[in-house]
């Protein structure tokens, strides 16, 4: 027999994460009202976000008619059982333990939950607008040679479980299952465009295709452009370094000046780019969820990836100052701990052009333009740089 809201079950093991256990209520009722009515760095710790943020994300969803009250789960508790299970990375079993309820009401509350951030998750994502951004203006380093920049694209990949029949594609060069995310970000800190569910073992530039040829495609305002790293080609919209020049910050020895153009515009745009290095590691580290394969469905893996980059934004947009954010705002030239990470496919450098390997049409003189636009940048860094005009 199916168990209903109004049944509560036993104690299925105590997997709940020592900080958090000492503070467990009676029911998930009691636990969710003692932490919305603590203080709000409680519910950060427990709802991965302030209470004012949680209260209003409840009222969203309550008022274009997605989640109700039932007769013993209130939204409140609904989106408590969601945030606690992807904030802690806990599976059902640990969650019945906190909540009192079965298995299967565990379950439902959490998809009902995903599904209707996920039917409103555009609401959360939006696209770079035409001022130039203050992390580029304010810094003498990147302006006014990246006035024009929006942000920055790269990929990640995500672990994955999928059942051994589809394992092939989504084994990456690491051997790991995963699937290859891409992202488009801003200096601040939030996500203009996520692309998710494309198999580990799928290059980034494919995937960068995917998101430019789709019919929700990532769109670049006419003018502007994003930063790429090495992996990618330099093409139309997006700007990505010299190739066969040192880049990332373990290439180049401490203290080390650039000897040219090209070694200076590398090392300012690895600078620049590395927002998503921080917009990646605040993501993880609010949803450790996601630094593990789930056992659910691939579909909702997928989802849980693009609701994770919705609710990250949502929170950043409502409380940009929590102690998650704060963790990461450094200066542009954070790099991320790669020991704090799980292990991610390295790909190798593009070395060949753009027209290989994209569907998208361009004209090999809309390429030389690209490149001849890259030079024009370099050119007037390294002059102010030899001129003592700009710091490194």
């Amino acid at each position: 027999m199916e168990s209903s809201d109004d049944e509560r079950d036993g104690v299925y093991g105590n997997n709940i994460p020592k900080g958090l256990s000492h503070n467990v209520a009676s029911n998930g009722t009691k636990f969710v009202d003692e932490v919305l009515n603590g203080h709000s760095e409680r519910c950060l710790e427990n709802f991965r976000m302030d209470k004012p943020v949680f209260y209003k994300l409840c009222d969203i969803l309550q008022a274009k008619g997605l989640l109700r009250h039932t007769t013993r789960i209130k939204i409140e508790e609904q989106l408590a059982i969601f945030m606690f299970i992807i904030g802690h990375n806990l599976r059902t079993r640990a969650v019945q333990e906190l909540f009192r309820y079965s298995g299967e009401t565990i379950s439902r509350h959490f998809n009902k939950v995903l599904n209707a951030i996920m039917s409103i998750s555009l609401d959360f994502f939006q696209p770079p607008g035409s001022d130039v951004p203050p992390e580029i203006y304010e810094d003498p380093r990147f302006y006014p040679y990246f006035k024009d920049c929006v942000g920055a694209v790269d990929g990640i990949h995500i672990p994955v479980m999928v059942g051994v029949d589809e394992q092939g594609p989504f084994r990456n060069r690491n051997g790991l299952l995963s699937q290859n995310v891409l992202a488009a970000c801003s200096f601040d800190l939030k996500f203009h465009y996520v692309l998710a569910g494309w198999e580990g073992s799928a290059s980034d530039l494919r995937v960068l295709n995917s998101a430019l040829t789709r019919r929700n495609k990532l769109q670049v305002p006419e003018g502007k452009y994003y930063l790429l790293d090495n992996k990618y080609a330099n093409m139309p919209g997006f700007i990505s370094p010299y190739q066969d020049v040192p880049y990332h910050s373990n290439q180049i020895p401490s203290g080390y000046h650039p000897q040219d153009a090209k070694e200076l515009f590398n090392q300012r745009l690895s600078l620049a780019r590395s927002a998503t290095d921080r917009i990646f590691g605040a993501l993880k580290e609010r949803f450790p969820i996601l630094m593990s394969a789930p056992p659910y469905p691939l579909q909702t893996q997928v989802k849980l990836v693009v609701v994770a980059c919705a609710l990250h934004n949502f929170i950043r947009r409502e409380k940009p100052d929590d102690w998650i954010f704060r963790m990461y705002e450094h200066d542009m030239g954070f790099q991320m701990d790669d020991e704090s990470m799980p292990p991610l496919e390295v790909e190798p450098p593009l070395i060949h052009d753009a027209a290989q390997a994209l569907d998208i049409s361009f004209q090999p003189d809309q390429l030389d333009l690209t490149s001849q636009f890259r030079d024009s940048i370099a050119a007037e860094m390294w002059d102010d740089y030899i001129s003592g005009l700009a710091p490194m």
